[in-house]
């Protein structure tokens, strides 16, 4: 392997190829993990203050290999901003970026055991990431910088949230001059070529853009010349492909800030309804990161204790794998889940419906389908993903569901099946007309064209009518419990409702078991209507 004499160098680095610092010598390891940048990065700022300054990203085993934290297309997309970071660094101190392979706790031990202090972003994280963070801290002593907009002084985060987060928007960015520190580093003997040798990296997907700021900062100038055309553009899939801003992959990496993007739109990009509805969501982005933020538990456990493991009962792993390969009959979910396997990438409509699906019709378990998405998506954020599936599946205990048709949605967002054809080569020669519900094909149209439904297509996996009201008949019977848990002040702040706990309160009240279950009180009726009609 190049660069790479056995696998023991891929070991912490030794302690004596550690730059070692006098006691009268301040110096500061910026830990990259995300935020993967040098401007409008708090740490780096921190850092900055101090006489040397190390820049260090430490390869971390945990996500490689064949039970890895991500897929290796989106490992690729990490590799690609590291370096687009160490040329920052280079063109900025003369110096690049140092990497070190193994266990955080062990490399980073070993820097403050040579004099190293050793600042990191704060960021939200659960599951792995939230246990490695608690053990750097404890054992090496790590200090985790609150410099990304999110509220961490106080218990109840939500109050005033909005002026809190419009107010970092609108600050000075964090700065720093690379002319008063001195930038150190040292030779670890391989880099992202030999990590890619050592872990056989092999990425699969098609059309993945590169990573690094500087990609980054071109799709956000040329975004905000076309930014008026963004309302119309983000539903159907192909339209959607280039017609957002295709900046979700850099901001999981944090290539750059939420507030570099806000702030170079507002002083670049047209007045106007697109401008508008893009802060907005890059308002909602921060709003899914301090959920996750207050409670770690998104990833793992229902907000709402009385639908912990609802669907559980009904796992079947036959339809969770004709759900990930695009083999339940329906096409618009097919060719969606296919394309995010392919690609790596899914406008948020397809990926709500594809959820929604997973959930309410397949009445699958949650969190293998979230976990699906987490590991192909290139965007993925632990905050918005894990967030997003709760919500969409129902666990918060909200009345109502937003419950997709995929028949439907093929009608509305793919009426001439170009996505659909893109995805389901199977389906290519059936006309427009059949590919809502290709099994309803009649046979001589299916002779005429050459497609054998059931044969080169699936039936659908589930009968659509059935399945919605068998899990409408099953929510409706726990819908009441849940509501009445909104009550516990616990839930209602884990829930983080736009409405604050009096939101809650009001579910409460209003859909609880002491609350009149009648179809004129909005419960029953709400959910019905919201099953069918979307």
């Amino acid at each position: 392997m190049a660069g790479l004499e056995s696998e023991a160098t891929l070991d912490a680095p030794r302690q004596d190829a550690i730059p070692t610092l006098a006691d009268d010598e301040p110096g500061t390891v910026v830990w990259h993990r995300e935020h993967l940048r040098i401007r409008d990065q708090a740490a780096v700022a921190r850092a900055a203050a101090s006489e040397y300054v190390l820049p260090l990203f430490v390869f971390d085993p945990a996500f490689y290999g064949t039970d890895g934290l991500a897929c290796d297309s989106r490992i690729r997309f990490l590799h690609d901003c590291l370096a687009d970071l160490s040329d920052q660094y280079h063109t900025a101190t003369g110096r690049g970026l140092t990497y070190a392979h193994g266990d955080p706790v062990d490399v980073l031990g070993r820097f403050r055991e040579a004099g190293w202090d050793i600042v990191t972003m704060a960021v939200p994280t659960g599951r792995y990431g939230r246990e490695r963070d608690r053990r750097v801290r404890e054992q090496c002593d790590v200090t985790f910088v609150d410099g990304d907009g999110l509220v961490r002084d106080r218990t109840e985060t939500r109050e005033g949230w909005q002026d809190d987060v419009s107010a970092w928007f609108s600050a000075d960015q964090y700065d720093w001059d690379p002319g008063t520190v001195t930038s150190r580093s040292f030779d670890s003997g391989f880099g992202v070529d030999a990590i890619e040798n050592q872990y056989g990296l092999t990425p699969s997907k098609s059309g993945v853009p590169q990573g690094g700021t500087g990609p980054a900062r071109e799709r956000l100038s040329a975004f905000a010349e076309r930014i008026n055309d963004y309302p119309g553009n983000i539903s159907a899939p192909v339209d959607a492909r280039d017609g957002t801003s295709g900046l979700s992959p850099y901001l999981a990496f944090g290539c750059l800030s939420v507030r570099q993007v806000i702030q170079y739109i507002d002083e670049h990009a047209p007045d106007g309804r697109g401008k508008e509805m893009f802060v907005s969501r890059l308002f909602w982005n921060k709003h899914y990161e301090q959920k996750l933020e207050d409670w770690a538990g998104w990833l793992d456990t229902a907000v709402n204790p009385v639908l912990e493991g609802f669907n559980a009962e009904q796992y079947d792993p036959d339809l969770v794998d004709a759900w990930k390969h695009g083999q339940t009959g329906f096409p618009m979910v097919d060719a969606s889940m296919r394309c995010l396997k392919q690609t790596g990438w899914l406008n948020f409509r397809m990926r709500a419906m594809c959820a929604s699906v997973y959930y309410h019709l397949l009445q699958q378990p949650w969190r293998i389908g979230a976990d699906w998405f987490y590991h192909h998506l290139i965007d993925a954020s632990a905050a918005i993903n894990y967030t997003q599936w709760q919500s969409q599946c129902g666990l918060v205990g909200k009345p109502a569901l937003r419950l997709y048709n995929p028949r439907k949605q093929v009608r509305d967002q793919d009426p001439d099946g170009e996505f659909i054809r893109q995805w389901v080569p199977e389906l290519e020669s059936l006309p427009d007309e059949y590919l809502d519900r290709p099994e309803q094909t009649p046979v001589h149209v299916q002779a005429s064209c050459g497609v054998d439904i059931g044969d080169d297509y699936p039936h659908p996996v589930v009968d659509y009518d059935a399945a919605r009201q068998a899990f409408h008949r099953r929510y409706e019977a726990v819908r009441p419990d849940a509501a009445d848990a909104l009550h516990d002040p616990t839930i209602a702040r884990r829930a983080s409702f736009s409405g604050g706990r009096e939101a809650a309160a009001r579910i409460a009240a209003e859909h609880g078991t002491d609350a009149s279950n009648a179809p004129e009180s909005g419960g029953t009726q709400a959910s019905l209507d919201s099953f069918g009609g979307e």
